[in-house]
């Protein structure tokens, strides 16, 4: 009976100051950046790498997830729309109507592909080991993705198809009547479970593991959930209903191929070792 199922008609938003309104969503995002910084902090100091290469690397991948995930999801989910002289605009605008929307409309690849882009930059100008920062780093994003997720769901957005589960979500605010698959709640789950898996080995290794070990199969793991989980979830865009894979399953493929060659990698050793190349080791003193 549709009783048994959970009727959702959660307000998205936590309280309202004039226009302004924060959302779960916006909550989640910053919340996961803070406890991610404080996280990797502690990585730092635990390794005695100097923490003031910290602070630069939080902006990169502050500014970084947050530009690549905005155009990921205008590039490649509604580029029809924001491809136009009329709408280019509202790209980096939080903004609707008056009234300010926060972190709407973000996708987790573009989000990959413009953290990867920042982290070569970031190389370039400070020569850390991209392995060993990424071995950390990656940690801390499958926590964020988790609380993303969570804010989806408050959002009464992607999620899945009609289910006879028990545990099906009736999304009255979306104007459902039918108990739909809560992806949102499988994905933050699947990350949470990613997160705790990924520290727990760190911790066992105390830091000391081959680079690009956590990362390798940390693309893998996270993206191999990403694409089986799409299976379930309803299309974003109206183009996808003609797709054998949709957006997100393809643009999760290169992920998990690069995994399993970066694990390879890491296995054997080819990969660079150490928070900074030989010779060039800048640590704290004790």
């Amino acid at each position: 009976m549709l009783s048994s199922f959970i009727h959702w008609n959660m307000d998205p938003v936590m309280f309202h100051i004039g226009s302004f309104g924060l959302r779960y969503y916006s909550l989640g995002f910053l919340f996961a950046f803070t406890l991610g910084y404080y996280i990797v902090w502690r990585m730092f100091k635990h390794e005695r790498v100097n923490t003031d290469y910290l602070e630069s690397l939080v902006v990169y991948m502050f500014l970084a997830t947050l530009i690549g995930a905005r155009l990921g999801h205008c590039l490649f989910y509604d580029a029809d729309k924001y491809l136009t002289s009329e709408h280019w605009v509202e790209i980096f605008w939080p903004f609707e109507d008056g009234k300010f929307t926060g972190f709407e409309g973000l996708a987790s690849h573009g989000a990959a592909f413009g953290i990867l882009l920042a982290l070569w930059l970031y190389w370039r100008r400070y020569k850390m080991n991209v392995w060993w920062i990424l071995d950390r780093l990656v940690i801390v994003v499958a926590l964020g993705g988790a609380f993303i997720r969570l804010g989806n769901l408050f959002n009464s957005e992607i999620y899945g198809g009609p289910t006879d589960l028990p545990w099906g979500f009736v999304f009255e605010r979306r104007g459902e009547t039918v108990p739909k698959h809560p992806t949102q709640i499988y994905e933050s789950l699947s990350y949470l479970i990613i997160f705790v898996v990924s520290l727990w080995y760190y911790l066992r290794k105390k830091g000391h593991f081959k680079s690009g070990s956590i990362f390798g199969w940390w693309l893998v793991a996270l993206f191999g959930v990403r694409f089986l989980i799409e299976f379930v979830k309803n299309d974003q865009v109206d183009f996808e209903a003609d797709m054998a894979l949709n957006m997100g399953q393809l643009l999760s493929i290169p992920f998990i191929i690069g995994g399993f060659v970066i694990a390879y990698l890491a296995r054997n050793e080819k990969l660079l070792q150490g928070p900074f190349p030989k010779g060039e080791r800048k640590t704290e003193k004790k």
